[in-house]
């Protein structure tokens, strides 16, 4: 067994590359990254990115390695057409791909845009329905297969996209499934978990389902209403998903999708999978996606939170900077972070010797003095329930030792 839970980047559990634990599963033996972040991760309220925006992330997200890029819904404005038009002709490695609906005019028009696929959504779910649409499944197979025939007629690689998988019933999405199959199968269908609202082992049994019925690669699409978006595009990889829809930042409609930068990296460093992403960008691509949609990330979000790689504590304080794995599964640099060391209330002796050596202070020799600066630091964090910045340590420093 290679050693493929660690690197000089990582050191994640050997339990997770176990002979026992890898054969539960039908990891399939490539997995693509699709990224949805110029259409879904648009679909957070508030967020608008203009033509320029788009072509700016596109770029990035084509650099650094994502294999599809969901550029847009053609249909939503003109400027949005014109925005996927201009990525279909500027991305040098990913596919291009539209948003659209399972009509025959939203897919002329992604064709139109020079896009090499289109994401056909349809619903599926009872709720969607029964409470929004008014729809039969008949309805569905009957606008789902004219979509996909002329998606096909256009020579466009086509993703089925029935949305509120995770709310169907399931003998009538199987029944759907097996109709399609007959009349107009798609390229590659999905498992769409729109409301995030599904374990697991829902979504392994749901790849599962649509793997036996259709035979096709299945994508897995979800999204973080109770916090299980990651784990369960995880789990769909387990049960043999192919593809695997992100945005950046986790952005997306509610709670958001699940995260690019937290896939990417789960799939390298949980999984093994390897196809020359740039992982040492996605701090950059995360800082310049927070720029352009003004929706900052908190300090404790994973991969790229400001504050991944921060510590308080000065136990173990040196490590941070000697040898950052001893104290987080992930070296800073593998995901274009550095390791901070700050002050406060929890700090120790390590944490200000810390301190002064990173900011080129004068060292206090007096063990007394030296107290004294600590429990300064440590009463300054209690009252302001908060860091110590370094322009107040400074000042803390001055006033004992008087220069």
């Amino acid at each position: 067994m290679d050693e493929k839970w660690r690197s000089e980047f990582w050191w994640t559990s050997s339990v997770n590359f176990l002979p026992e634990i890898r054969n539960q599963f039908a990891l399939p033996a490539e997995v693509q990254i699709h990224d949805a972040t110029l259409r879904d991760g648009e679909q957070t309220p508030g967020i608008v990115l203009r033509k320029d925006d788009k072509i700016r992330i596109a770029e990035l997200l084509d650099d650094i390695g994502v294999h599809r890029i969901e550029a847009g819904m053609p249909a939503v404005s003109t400027e949005d057409a014109e925005a996927i038009k201009a990525i279909a002709k500027r991305a040098k490695q990913a596919k291009v791909y539209a948003f659209v609906r399972a009509m025959e005019k939203d897919i002329d028009v992604a064709s139109e845009c020079g896009a090499t696929g289109v994401v056909i959504e349809v619903p599926v779910g009872q709720p969607k329905l029964e409470y929004q649409f008014k729809w039969k499944m008949d309805q569905v197979l009957s606008q789902s297969l004219r979509a996909i025939k002329r998606a096909k007629q256009l020579g466009l690689h086509t993703v089925y996209f029935p949305y509120d998988t995770t709310r169907a019933v399931l003998a009538d999405f199987q029944h759907l499934l097996s109709c399609i199959m007959q009349s107009a199968p798609p390229d590659s269908i999905g498992v769409i978990d729109t409301t995030g609202c599904a374990i697991p082992a829902a979504i392994k049994h749901l790849v599962n389902l649509v793997r036996n019925v259709t035979h096709l690669p299945v994508e897995i699409h979800t999204h973080n209403d109770i916090g299980m978006a990651v784990a369960n595009e995880m789990a769909a990889v387990e049960a043999g998903a192919t593809v695997v829809h992100t945005c950046i930042n986790g952005l997306g409609e509610r709670t958001g999708n699940a995260a690019l930068e937290e896939v990417a990296v789960a799939l390298k460093t949980l999984y093994g999978y390897d196809w020359g992403f740039k992982y040492d960008r996605l701090a950059e691509l995360s800082a310049i996606t927070q720029a352009l949609t003004g929706f900052s990330m908190p300090p404790n979000k994973p991969i790229v939170g400001s504050g991944n790689f921060t510590r308080e504590s000065g136990i173990g304080i040196d490590m941070v900077y000697q040898q950052p794995l001893a104290m987080f599964s992930l070296n800073p640099a593998f995901v274009g972070q550095q390791p901070k060391a700050v002050l406060g209330k929890k700090s120790g002796y390590a944490s200000v010797t810390t301190k002064i050596k990173e900011l080129g202070l004068q060292y206090p020799e007096d063990k007394e003095k030296f107290e004294v600066v600590l429990q300064k630091v440590k009463q300054l964090g209690l009252e302001k329930k908060g860091l110590v910045t370094d322009d107040e340590f400074r000042s803390l420093l001055k006033e004992v030792l008087g220069h």
